[in-house]
């Protein structure tokens, strides 16, 4: 069977034939990682994580990053060989062929499509949040909900301003943007900071009993939904091929994002449990009530609950509230108002170098792939990528989006860390600038645990994932089968076999 695996030369030939420009340092990418990573996770997930697992969250939050970690190393031994941009997809291409990369690019396109028009949505929440504290005016909700969402709107209007903006922000160049999204990190970072310092002064032992209400179920089913607190770190690979010295800086911007926002979601997570507690909020019969269900709302909504913190839609904001910090919660809604648009600048930057590579490869078309002769940008398709997540963002609402997106990225882990086992085997002489240390064990452990926290998904998600896929195989079989780079390459090869 032909699998249309390319190689890694042609791969790197191809990317020197029509190539970006490269401007980013190791700060930038280091920068454009914590940007992607911290955002609607811990601002927003920390309180479905404690409905959840209770205080065993701390454990959720060391699960989600040790399988990011192990990945991380994968991804960072796979980009210095091959600084170009595609991540996981070119990274498959490579090693698994054409169809997996292909279902992979698919997986991708899931990841970041959803999850830039999910932070687009939960921005447009704290913005209403902000004119209603300043300004002390509530925006109609027929112009700040979404047709879709529950609260019967009917277009939002504050979330497709942010997508348009940020993808303007992209055509216009990628320093420009990776200067504009340092300065949101920085935001990011202080607001952290400040929260960190005012709760764990105010940490109480008797929080974390018991630590683990659940049980491991519910650890394990946390971890696998604030895995989106953590994806967005793969997206530094997809800024390679516009990377100084990729081969060093690439490692230092995937590994060095992880280690400092692993670093202060336990600190945050710490805090938020001992300052106020964290035990799930239990139905009438003590059942489990699900995170984001009616039941859980009209729980919620008895006195005896409103001061929990599964309760509460903006986690950190509520915690230094509870402890009497009200201009430093007000601060807090503020810096994520501000800085949760370098989340979604980096999700547009990893869909659109992503589509780009996959055109240039002739699984899309062309026209993807054309680079702005001013601004050295692929402006064709981030105009493109713009306007879907705007149209998303406009009429849907957040709900589910982000196990959805886990699906997609879990599956895109998986099948890299796959690829960095199997290149040692196939090519192991090849010029590793950084090499996953103990290979087979770190490889196996990421593979592990990406499907022990699919496996640990709701339901659903596993129908989304599965029905994208298949519809992606469709696409595949219509039109880039027969226009990839590779169909006149594995014709000639066929051809030749049989005049032998």
């Amino acid at each position: 069977m032909n699998w249309r695996i390319k190689a890694l030369d042609e791969i790197l030939a191809t990317a020197e034939r029509r190539s970006l420009h490269r401007s980013l340092g190791g700060v930038h990418l280091m920068m454009l990682g914590i940007g992607a990573i911290i955002g609607t996770g811990i601002f927003v997930l920390t309180a479905e994580a404690a409905q959840k697992a209770g205080p065993g969250m701390m454990w959720s939050f060391v699960i989600a990053g040790f399988v990011c970690g192990v990945t991380a190393l994968c991804y960072a031994e796979l980009a210095s060989m091959v600084p170009v941009s595609g991540s996981a997809y070119t990274y498959s291409y490579a090693v698994l062929g054409e169809v997996i990369a292909w279902v992979v690019g698919w997986a991708l396109i899931l990841e970041y499509a959803v999850a830039a028009s999910a932070v687009s949505v939960g921005w447009s929440n704290y913005f209403v949040g902000e004119v209603a504290r300043i300004f002390h005016t509530t925006l109609p909700v027929a112009f700040t909900k979404g047709y879709f969402a529950a609260a019967g709107g009917f277009i939002n209007v504050p979330a497709m301003f942010i997508a348009l903006f940020c993808t303007t922000l992209l055509v216009l160049g990628t320093r420009e943007s990776a200067t504009f999204n340092a300065i949101l990190v920085a935001i990011k970072i202080c607001a952290l900071t400040m929260f960190i310092a005012l709760a764990l002064p105010v940490l109480h032992e008797p929080n974390f009993q018991p630590i683990a209400p659940l049980g491991m179920n519910g650890i394990a089913g946390a971890a696998a939904s604030i895995f989106f607190a953590y994806v967005g770190f793969d997206a530094v690979s997809t800024a390679a091929e516009e990377t100084r010295d990729p081969q060093r800086n690439i490692p230092i911007g995937l590994i060095g994002s992880l280690l400092v926002c692993t670093v202060f979601y336990l600190l945050v997570a710490a805090g938020a449990i001992g300052a106020v507690g964290a035990q799930p909020v239990f139905g009438p019969g003590h059942e489990v009530l699900q995170p984001g269900s009616r039941a859980l709302a009209e729980a919620c909504a008895l006195a005896a609950n409103q001061n929990q913190l599964s309760c509460s839609d903006e986690a950190l904001a509520f915690v230094l509230h509870h402890i009497g910090w009200t201009q430093a919660a007000n601060l807090i809604g503020l810096a994520a108002f501000l800085a949760l648009p370098s989340v979604i600048l980096v999700m547009l930057f990893g869909q659109t170098r992503l589509f780009f590579s996959m055109s240039r490869d002739g699984l899309l078309p062309t026209l993807l792939c054309r680079v702005h002769s001013r601004f050295k940008t692929p402006h064709v398709v981030t105009m493109i990528t713009g306007g879907f997540v705007t149209a998303a963002a406009a009429f849907f609402p957040v709900g589910a989006l982000a196990d959805v997106s886990n699906s997609g990225t879990l599956f895109a882990f998986l099948v890299v860390s796959l690829g960095v086992m199997i290149l040692r085997r196939r090519d192991p002489t090849r010029r590793r600038s950084f090499r996953v240390p103990a290979i087979m064990v770190v490889g196996p452990l990421a593979v592990v645990g990406c499907v022990y926290l699919f496996w640990h998904l709701p339901a659903f998600t596993w129908r989304v994932f599965f029905g994208w896929g298949a519809f992606g195989l469709v696409v595949y079989a219509l039109y880039s089968y027969s226009h990839s780079s590779m169909a006149g390459k594995s014709a000639s090869r066929e051809s030749g076999a049989q005049a032998r």
